[in-house]
């Protein structure tokens, strides 16, 4: 990473690994969910929370891509836990199944990492008929964290140890739609941009940590809710638009981290005691970082969640 690696407050820099951000964390007795661990940094999400002895479900759509992540991690790591289980985000039926399934399963929930994404699509509706990069980044996640919510707020009780959500967004945010949100345009296919619906969707995943941090703090309860960003790292999230994958390619020559560096952030929010009790903040490169004036905007936050709450109903 060159000029890029100058550590931070944190210890850690833009070239620190997830393994070097976990280092000597003691995990057995927590259990997380990774969504989209099948793949990309997800994959070492998982590999790393797993390492550290964390009871890892990874919560993929597809599950035989899944189980094969799951056997080369345990020929790694031969002990660890692992558990596949089938979630498509773009579906709220899939999300209301896996949600359903996981509460039955009697487990506990002491991590929930929102990592799972599409980029940069042609326009297309979700099987619920919303806009599929919203649909899949935003409120799939919104919902996923709404049903399983009660889950954690046992397990932090129970156990007495801090939860933590940990929504994977990006620099990307910054670089949307003029008015952030489009929320009388979500569905429009005529003024319809692919990489502004992209990070309208990643301004979406801050928001929602930023109001969730909010309610969570005013209830007293003891999860905290980030963002991340994770870096420029060229994995298939991009696959959809071939132009953007040849010039994101070329870029990556100069400022791209590896995939072991881009899990560090995520990781770092998940499990490192540094950030014990914070919450509603925007990680990059394992600090602190600048969000964007319509990040910020707790009006647009309030809204957002109820337009959220409206379209995915989880009390279904």
């Amino acid at each position: 990473m060159g000029i890029f690696s100058k550590k931070q407050q944190s210890g850690f820099s833009a070239s620190s690994t997830a393994e070097e951000v976990t280092e000597g964390i003691d995990g057995p007795g927590l259990t997380a969910i990774v969504t989209g661990a099948s793949s990309g940094i997800g994959v070492e999400t998982a590999r790393v929370l797993a390492l550290r002895g964390v009871h890892v479900v990874m919560a993929v759509r597809n599950t035989d891509a899944g189980a094969n992540v799951k056997e080369v991690i345990l020929k790694e790591i031969p002990n660890a836990k692992l558990d596949v289980r089938e979630l498509d985000l773009s579906s709220f039926s899939s999300v209301r199944k896996f949600a359903a399934d996981y509460r039955s399963s009697g487990l506990p929930l002491n991590i929930l990492i929102n990592n799972a994404g599409v980029g940069v699509t042609p326009f297309k509706l979700s099987q619920d008929s919303i806009e599929l990069q919203f649909a899949t980044n935003h409120l799939g996640h919104f919902l996923l964290t709404n049903l399983l919510l009660e889950t954690m707020k046992s397990t932090s009780r129970e156990s007495n140890t801090e939860g933590r959500i940990v929504n994977v967004s990006s620099l990307s945010h910054h670089y949307g739609y003029r008015e952030g949100i489009r929320f009388d345009k979500l569905n429009d296919e005529p003024t319809y941009n692919r990489h502004c619906a992209y990070a309208q969707s990643k301004l979406a995943n801050i928001l929602h940590a930023n109001e969730l941090s909010r309610c969570l703090k005013e209830e007293g309860v003891e999860i905290t809710a980030n963002s991340v960003h994770p870096g420029a790292i060229l994995t298939n999230i991009i696959r959809h638009d071939s132009f953007a994958r040849c010039v994101f390619t070329v870029v990556c020559l100069f400022i791209s981290k590896t995939v072991q560096q881009g899990a560090a952030t995520t990781c770092f929010v998940a499990l490192n005691p540094q950030v014990k009790g914070v919450g509603g903040e925007y990680f990059s490169d394992c600090k602190i970082a600048k969000q964007s004036s319509q990040a910020k905007d707790a009006d647009m936050a309030r809204r957002l969640w109820d337009c959220s709450l409206s379209l995915t109903n989880p009390k279904k």
